[in-house]
């Protein structure tokens, strides 16, 4: 145990080596980019390889969370309360829910046929989205923009959430409550069916 403990604690410190060495690399603001970045791609593996259910829907829920962190770092603040409330918030708690209704959660799912298929899209996929990021010429609005265009830009940017709430909870918050409402009655629903399907059996 004690060995365990060792190599546990060496592995944080050589992580926390090489974070402070990006940070000092490429800087603070885009070191958090690039960790919080490979946070979320490493959790995003921990939901296709972790074979207990559950770990992988809190893997999911970790995933979320770090996109969030990205919209954050992206000046999205609207996105990313909309990440965390909807996604990281409503649909991962469906998605447990659903999975403790499971029978065999630390099993996982059998294997299938359509894994290797499912591998090679996937390295496709990510093969032609790496093509495109490099062969872009990227354009950065500060570059291009006058300075009093970029004042506006900053502005309305920072008042975007603030609008976008006030639409939300003023004059669209009958549709906003009925879409609640729908939410819930799918869930009573659903475990009105497990329950008729439990008392059959």
């Amino acid at each position: 145990m004690t060995f365990f403990i060792l190599i546990v604690l060496t592995l944080l410190g050589w992580l926390a080596l090489v974070t402070v060495g990006l940070f000092a690399i490429v800087g603070f603001q885009d070191g958090v980019f690039w960790t919080v970045a490979a946070a979320s791609v490493a959790t995003a593996l921990g939901v296709v390889l972790i074979q207990d259910l559950f770990k992988a829907a809190l893997s999911l829920v970790g995933t979320f969370l770090l996109i969030a962190a990205l919209f954050v770092l992206l000046s999205a603040e609207f996105l990313a309360v909309v990440q965390v409330l909807i996604y990281a918030g409503a649909i991962s708690i469906l998605i447990i829910f659903a999975v403790l209704l499971t029978r065999d959660v630390a099993q996982g799912n059998p294997s299938n046929k359509l894994q290797i298929p499912a591998l090679i899209t996937a390295v496709l996929g990510l093969t032609a989205i790496v093509f495109v990021v490099l062969r872009t010429d990227w354009v950065v609005m500060e570059d291009v923009l006058p300075s009093e265009t970029m004042d506006r830009v900053e502005m309305v940017l920072a008042t975007t959430p603030e609008s976008i709430a006030g639409v939300l909870l003023n004059q669209w918050v009958l549709p906003f409550e009925v879409a609640s409402v729908v939410l819930l009655a799918a869930i009573l629903g659903a475990l009105a069916l497990i329950r008729e399907q439990e008392d059959d059996a």
